[in-house]
């Protein structure tokens, strides 16, 4: 298992893309935080980092599943993974290794954007006057929302050898996840089923998170959402076994 995360870690690491990505996604974040007059903290006159957190799910959308495309997409078309998949190595340990790598390079893209906490911070007035548990709750919530939308973005590149439909079949599946239910929630407004919605939407965790509140209830709704698309990944996969 070890062996396929870091093939895949490294493989991505190797490319071009991975640096055209992540750069792109840095950039973003720059722009919106500190240019674009409606969401530059320095026409806002605050120190705090809420217009970043609430833009970043929507950034998320496509930096993940621009990295996730190419996991079990790119290996089915260049016929790689019938070679994997005769390796002493179950399914699970190659949807698993494939996972936590993209979760690691998800990670690598995050820690530049502490520049941005610190860059706030010593901005402050006076300096260090900035909601610091906040932060760390909203970079915890960013982290439970990118593996969520790795786990979509892994089902996504399993189901076709096109990385072109991977990402796009990602990109709905983590929108509509993410604002989907919120939206059909306000259908139903003061009722169950608007709470129903809502809990099952990915937006009302994250915001519970970032509001500094580790709630036992999001984190299994983050793990579970995570293991319900790596399992249908695995189903996937094993489907496509039986037809060959």
């Amino acid at each position: 298992m070890y062996a396929v995360f870091k093939r895949e870690l490294f493989s991505f690491l190797s490319s071009l893309v991975a640096y055209i990505t992540i750069g792109v996604f840095l950039l973003a974040c720059a722009l919106l935080l500190w240019f674009f007059p409606e969401t530059s903290i320095l026409d806002y006159g605050y120190a705090e980092m809420n217009g970043f957190f609430s833009l970043a799910p929507f950034l998320f959308m496509f930096l993940v599943p621009a990295i996730t495309m190419r996991s079990f997409a790119e290996e089915r078309r260049e016929g790689t993974y019938v070679l994997l998949a005769t390796k002493p190595i179950s399914d699970s340990q190659i949807i698993l290794a494939k996972y936590f790598a993209c979760v690691v390079l998800l990670i690598l893209a995050l820690l530049p954007t502490s520049i941005y906490f610190f860059s706030i911070y010593q901005l402050g007035f006076p300096k260090g006057n900035i909601d610091t548990g906040a932060v760390i709750g909203s970079y915890l919530g960013l982290f439970f929302l990118g593996n969520a939308f790795t786990a979509v973005g892994i089902f996504s590149s399993s189901i076709t050898k096109n990385q072109v439909i991977a990402f796009a079949v990602a990109v709905f599946v983590c929108f509509l996840a993410y604002s989907g239910f919120e939206a059909a929630s306000k259908i139903f407004v003061a009722s169950s089923v608007e709470t129903i919605l809502l809990n099952i939407g990915i937006n009302e965790h994250y915001q519970s998170i970032s509001r500094g509140v580790l709630d036992t209830r999001d984190l299994v709704y983050f793990i579970s959402f995570a293991l319900v698309f790596l399992g249908l990944t695995k189903l996937i996969l094993e489907g496509k076994k039986w037809k060959n």
